[in-house]
């Protein structure tokens, strides 16, 4: 049996460029991939905290170190520039895997500045 669990994550990214002329796609700082384990050409879900949105594109890789989150092609109808959004990457994992399977966590401020990183999300309490 295959589950799919998050793989990684981008947390609180803020939108630095929507270009509806762009083939599509959402380019994310080489830095930011990296940390995340994300990679080019990967799909990837996208959550717009700002307006509620949430859409399916995947990764391209833009400047390193540049901080750009740019939201491309028809996808540039659903978030803005500023607008803060998660970006996550799901993987297919067998039973054997899940044993060790702990997913990549990257906290971003909001000039897109790495603050921090993790595999584990606190418990939600009451």
């Amino acid at each position: 049996m295959q589950s799919l669990m998050l793989k990684a994550k981008l947390h609180k990214a803020c939108v630095t460029h929507a270009e509806l002329d762009y083939e599509g796609s959402c380019a994310i700082d080489g830095n930011m991939l990296d940390n995340a384990e994300i990679r080019e050409f990967e799909q990837i879900q996208i959550y717009n905290i700002t307006n509620g949105e949430r859409f399916t594109t995947y990764a391209i890789r833009a400047e390193t170190g540049s901080g750009i989150i740019s939201v491309n092609g028809a996808a540039a109808h659903k978030a803005d520039v500023g607008d803060r959004i998660i970006i996550c990457a799901y993987g297919s994992y067998s039973e054997a895997e899940l044993l060790n399977h702990k997913p990549k966590l990257v906290y971003l401020d909001e000039k897109n500045t790495i603050i921090r990183s993790s595999n584990t999300i606190p418990v939600q309490a009451a």
